[in-house]
């Protein structure tokens, strides 16, 4: 039997004791009247409200809010690309002028005589 430091028993592999009964029966009992009353308050629903009304509304909001963001995102992507291209655009002007004015400091290499 592993025992700690102190000579007690450690209590990492001993059995739990089983729940009182009665304590069972209170819980299954509890959770049989909360689910009933979460069932009558659903079945009372319709009358309190149109649901098909509901479930419409809350279908056509969800659709055009989805095409609302993709639309939204499709214009963020097209300013992405146009902001690419902007800087490449001047990344080759650079390259271009660094090239041209280079090539205009060169100096000719001498050709041997002959």
């Amino acid at each position: 039997m592993n025992r700690s430091k102190l000579g007690k028993p450690r209590r990492v592999f001993q059995r739990r004791k089983p729940a009182l009964r009665w304590k069972q029966i209170a819980s299954g009992l509890l959770l049989i009247a909360l689910g009933i009353g979460l069932l009558v308050a659903l079945m009372q629903l319709p009358e309190r409200l149109d649901t098909l009304l509901l479930v419409s509304t809350a279908i056509a909001n969800l659709i055009g809010g989805l095409g609302r963001f993709l639309t939204g995102l499709l214009q963020l992507l097209a300013v992405l690309l146009l902001v690419l291209v902007a800087i490449g655009s001047l990344l080759l002007v650079v390259a271009g002028c660094i090239r041209l004015i280079r090539a205009c400091l060169r100096q000719n290499p001498t050709r041997p005589v002959r």
